[in-house]
């Protein structure tokens, strides 16, 4: 299939997921206890606002007060046309591309009250071009900071895996046209600093890069 466009629209939406990763759903533990009181009986989402979308190279600056930030490095899908009760076995085939991103997140303890202050400041989604897509499902993601390895992580061990997310999200919304839904990221994902410098490379979907700035003077 062939690319839609090189970059995300404005209007197109970006979607999060939490708890897609064995090691969140390890460290949380039993959710039927307070506060959650029930494990979700569906993807969780959250969303990343048109302004935490940055380019690739770009100097993200946190918000005042802030010294460090969560490095969550992961896929996007970006769809190529609408689709809404989308079958595993081809949900895939409704994507335009992918696209490599940091899923940038002020460090935070709970997941019981959705982390808007700490998701959705500006800049804190840095995002590459839409590219062809790539066999997801032992995709390896390769965090640098200052040049120094911080953390390595592979898709596989994602709960739901790409096809399946997709079939489970939009089992009870539409994703239109242009948006992305980002497959998940680490638990305890690696901090970068103020001043650090940041390299995610995840194979055939090559390298993003961006910087990590204080608040504007």
């Amino acid at each position: 299939m062939s690319i839609i466009q090189t970059t995300i629209s404005p209007t197109n939406a970006v979607y999060g997921v939490v708890l897609n990763d064995t090691a969140s759903l390890k460290a949380i533990g039993n959710l039927d206890e307070a506060p959650y009181k029930g494990s979700p009986g569906a993807p969780v989402l959250y969303i990343k606002p048109a302004g935490t979308r940055v380019a690739n190279g770009a100097a993200v600056r946190l918000p005042a007060g802030a010294e460090s930030v969560e490095v969550g490095a992961t896929v996007g899908l970006v769809m190529g046309r609408s689709g809404a009760g989308l079958a595993p076995d081809d949900a895939l085939k409704s994507l335009a591309g992918l696209v490599l991103a940091a899923d940038l997140s002020l460090p935070h303890g709970s997941y019981y009250r959705p982390a808007i202050r700490e998701k959705c400041f500006d800049g804190a989604l840095p995002v590459s071009d839409i590219r062809p897509l790539c066999d997801l499902s032992s995709l390896e993601l390769n965090i640098e900071i200052d040049g120094v390895p911080a953390d390595r992580w592979s898709l596989a061990s994602l709960v739901r895996d790409p096809a399946q997310l997709l079939a489970d999200v939009s089992g009870f919304m539409t994703l239109r046209t242009g948006d992305v839904l980002l497959v998940g990221v680490r638990y305890a994902a690696p901090r970068a600093r103020l001043g650090s410098r940041v390299r995610v490379v995840a194979g055939a979907l090559g390298t993003l890069e961006f910087s990590i700035q204080g608040e504007a003077r």
